[in-house]
C-alpha cells in the first residue's frame, strides 16, 4: 500500500470522537504519526492502544492556552515537530440567541474556535520553517446557513473558524503551508443520532438532495486529500460536504 505521507506527524483533535477517529485511521494507513488529542483521556488511550504504535494518546483541554502549549510540547517531544493539523474537536449548542447563556457562549467558542487558533500558533512556526505544513479546520454547514437546526453560539463558532482558516491560508502561503476547511452538513456522529430527534432526522433527509447522512469516512477522505503532498495548490478553500443541500 501507498504512504504517501509516511513518517509525516498529524495531531487531530476530537480524536476519541466518530469523525476523529475516522481521520486519524486514514492518515495512520496512509503512513503518519497521529497524536491523537481528546478531553476523552481513558477513551483516547484505549484507542490508540488499539491502533498500533503509531497511534499516541494526549489528554488535554484545547480552550486552555497552557494547557494547548504543554500538549503541544509532550507531542514533539514524543513524535517529532508536526506537519499536519487537523482542528477536528467541537461541542454542538443547539439554542438560539435568546436561550444562550454566557456560560455557553464561551464554552462552545472555546471548544470550537479558541483551541484551533492556539494549537495552530504553536504548530505554525515549524511548518514555516520546514517550508511543509496542512492546517486542516472542521468548519460546518451552519457558518452559511445560520444555523438550521444548530444554535446561535455553534454557528458564529463555525462562522469565525471558517474567517480563521481564510487568515492562516493568506499568512502561510509563502511558506508551503495550506490551510483549508472541510464544512460538512450532518455527518453520521451522537450529533445527529441523539441530538436530533426523529422529526428533526427525517425532515432533513428530505432536503438533503442526496437523501442520505455523510458517512464519517467520507469526512475522512476529504482529510487524507487536503493532507496530502498533491493539494498543495489549494489553500485557503472550504470544501463543502453537504450532499447538495447548500450549493453555491
Amino acid at each position: 500500500m501507498s504512504e504517501p505521507l509516511k513518517d509525516k506527524v498529524a495531531i487531530v483533535t476530537g480524536a476519541a470522537g466518530t469523525m476523529g477517529l475516522a481521520a486519524v485511521k486514514v492518515l495512520l494507513e496512509d503512513g503518519c504519526q497521529v497524536a491523537l488529542v481528546d478531553v476523552n483521556g481513558q477513551r483516547t488511550a484505549d484507542l490508540a492502544t488499539a491502533l498500533g504504535p503509531r497511534a499516541q494518546p494526549f489528554a488535554f483541554d484545547i480552550s486552555d492556552p497552557e494547557a494547548v502549549q504543554a500538549g503541544h510540547a509532550a507531542i514533539v517531544r514524543a513524535l517529532g515537530p508536526v506537519d499536519i493539523l487537523l482542528n477536528n474537536a467541537g461541542v454542538l449548542s443547539n439554542n438560539k440567541a435568546e436561550a444562550t447563556s454566557p456560560v455557553e457562549w464561551r464554552q462552545v467558542l472555546g471548544a470550537n474556535l479558541d483551541g484551533a487558533f492556539y494549537l495552530a500558533q504553536c504548530v505554525v512556526p515549524s511548518m514555516k520553517a520546514r517550508r511543509f505544513g496542512r492546517l486542516i479546520n472542521t468548519c460546518s454547514l451552519a457558518a452559511k446557513t445560520g444555523g438550521l437546526t444548530a444554535g446561535t453560539a455553534y454557528s458564529v463558532s463555525k462562522g469565525a473558524m471558517t474567517s480563521l482558516t481564510f487568515s492562516l491560508a493568506r499568512e502561510l502561503a509563502p511558506f508551503g503551508v495550506t490551510a483549508n476547511g472541510i464544512s460538512p452538513a450532518y455527518v453520521k456522529t451522537p450529533m445527529i443520532t441523539e441530538q436530533l430527534n426523529e422529526e428533526q432526522r427525517q425532515k432533513l433527509l428530505r432536503d438533503i438532495p442526496v437523501g442520505r447522512f455523510c458517512e464519517p469516512e467520507e469526512f475522512a477522505h476529504v482529510v487524507r486529500f487536503l493532507a496530502s503532498p498533491l493539494a498543495g495548490f489549494i489553500t485557503g478553500e472550504i470544501v463543502d460536504l453537504n450532499g447538495g443541500l447548500l450549493m453555491d
